[in-house]
């Protein structure tokens, strides 16, 4: 109801109790029950969650290696002077079997005895070892492989009866000759270039 009281100029509204208030204009588009579940913290997580899905989304698998263990071991085997090592290995154990041949109670023992026709079979694979291992100095394990199967045949019975000397020099030359194929590449390359240049260059030359 309305008091008006004498010698005052505006005029006071007491609501009745039971009657409900009008909504203000910013009240109308408010949700009173979800603004009150909502807190800070659910704020910030529905804020964070679409850019943490969305670099979900666009994070890219990882790569997973489907090679089989054969594909592994020749992407291996390329990258070191595998041959030429394994033929120098076996060239050292063939003259250090060679030196325990046994028929009946005749030992057969051609040239020098004792240590030495020892330490060249053991030398031999060790070098072969080495040089699949540590490709870098293949041309170092190369030279010395050969050197000494070389000299086998003096020290170890002709060189394994010339089995071991064989395929221990053959595994030294292939060694030393082997390229990794980073080299092998540039030098295909080189020569393609070379080739198409003088390709180019001929034409010239008879119109000249």
């Amino acid at each position: 109801m309305l008091l008006n009281r004498p010698g005052t100029t505006h005029a006071m509204a007491a609501t009745e109790p039971g009657t409900p208030e009008e909504p203000t204009p910013a009240d109308e588009h408010a949700d009173p029950d979800v603004s009150a579940l909502l807190t800070p913290e659910d704020d910030a997580s529905a804020a964070a969650g679409p850019t943490a899905e969305s670099a979900d989304d666009t994070a890219e698998p990882a790569a997973s290696d489907d090679r089989t263990a054969w594909q592994r071991f020749r992407a291996w085997r390329r990258s070191r002077p595998f041959v030429g090592g394994l033929l120098t290995a076996l060239g050292g154990i063939e003259m250090f079997f060679s030196g325990q041949l046994d028929i009946g109670r005749i030992h057969i023992q051609l040239g020098i005895e004792g240590l030495q026709a020892t330490i060249i079979p053991i030398l031999l694979l060790l070098l072969g070892i080495l040089a699949v291992a540590m490709p870098a100095h293949r041309v170092f394990y190369g030279v010395i492989a050969l050197a000494i199967a070389v000299y086998s045949l003096v020290g170890v019975n002709l060189g394994g009866f010339f089995i071991g000397m064989l395929l221990s020099t053959i595994g030294g030359i292939l060694t030393v000759a082997w390229m990794p194929p980073e080299q092998r590449g540039e030098r295909r390359r080189g020569g393609r270039r070379r080739e198409g240049v003088a390709a180019d260059d001929a034409p010239a030359e008879e119109t000249a």
